[in-house]
């Protein structure tokens, strides 16, 4: 299995960041379901490496994966090339794979998670066949807080999150094992990971694949947690659970 790389910078504070808790009244909405998710519309070899078995691009990989999945879901499927992600992780960081090669490039310096939104409500990541795809607001999460990131996932179909990530992770990945905590493991970097489903763990896609995550995993590891407004996977203005995203947008723009 070829080589696979982290990128995501430390968690950061900014006091103007959308809180979940502050528009969502989690007392008027259901609880999220036992189980849910819809990872089961992308077939297990159609998520795609984009660039992260080389580059530090899993905050830009990750978005496009989010994407995928939504438009799918919304009925208009995007897919997403190497090139595209890393022109985008180019244009957002400064990074240029001319300037030497995997694990020795001076500009693969990874991304901090939250100007990667800032260039995905503005600008949009790029698609094969060159179409942009925007979000509207995003929404910080309580990184800890697990029935919140099950909510947002079941009303926004994925949550983005970051996670100090041990290298016992990756070689669980490699040997197709849940990601769960081994005392003693050492911290290798940061990684963004998007969650899309909860089953008997939590089902993450990375590094082109489908990968759970147990619940102390996630409460050990995560160190940053996002939701975003998007219109990819809207059907009749509403998204697959009935949620009314065009009204919250609406009221997020008020704030």
């Amino acid at each position: 299995m070829p080589g696979l790389r982290l990128g995501k910078k430390p968690a950061t504070d900014d006091p103007h960041d959308l809180l979940f808790t502050k528009y969502v009244d989690a007392a008027q909405i259901p609880p999220a379901p036992t189980e849910f998710g819809h990872e089961k519309l992308i077939p297990p070899k159609g998520w795609g490496m984009l660039g992260n078995d080389e580059w530090g691009d899993c905050a830009w990989a990750g978005p496009a994966h989010e994407t995928m999945l939504l438009s799918t879901e919304g009925g208009h499927p995007a897919t997403f090339t190497t090139t595209g992600v890393l022109s985008d992780y180019a244009a957002g960081t400064g990074f240029d794979p001319k300037a030497g090669p995997p694990g020795s490039n001076p500009t693969d310096q990874g991304s901090n998670v939250r100007e990667v939104l800032g260039y995905r409500r503005k600008t949009g990541i790029v698609d094969a066949s060159q179409k942009r795809h925007k979000i509207g607001a995003f929404v910080k999460l309580e990184p800890k807080n697990l029935a919140q990131v099950y909510q947002a996932m079941y009303l926004f179909q994925t949550v983005g999150i970051g996670i100090e990530f041990p290298g016992s992770a990756m070689e669980q990945f490699h040997e197709g094992k849940p990601w769960s905590v081994v005392p003693g493991a050492q911290i290798e970097g940061g990684h963004y990971v998007c969650c899309v489903a909860k089953r008997q763990n939590i089902d993450i896609v990375t590094w082109g694949a489908l990968q759970q995550m147990t619940v102390e995993f996630f409460e050990k590891y995560c160190d940053e947690a996002w939701a975003y407004l998007s219109t990819e996977d809207l059907q009749k203005e509403k998204d697959p659970e009935g949620f009314n995203l065009s009204q919250l947008k609406e009221d997020l723009a008020k704030l």
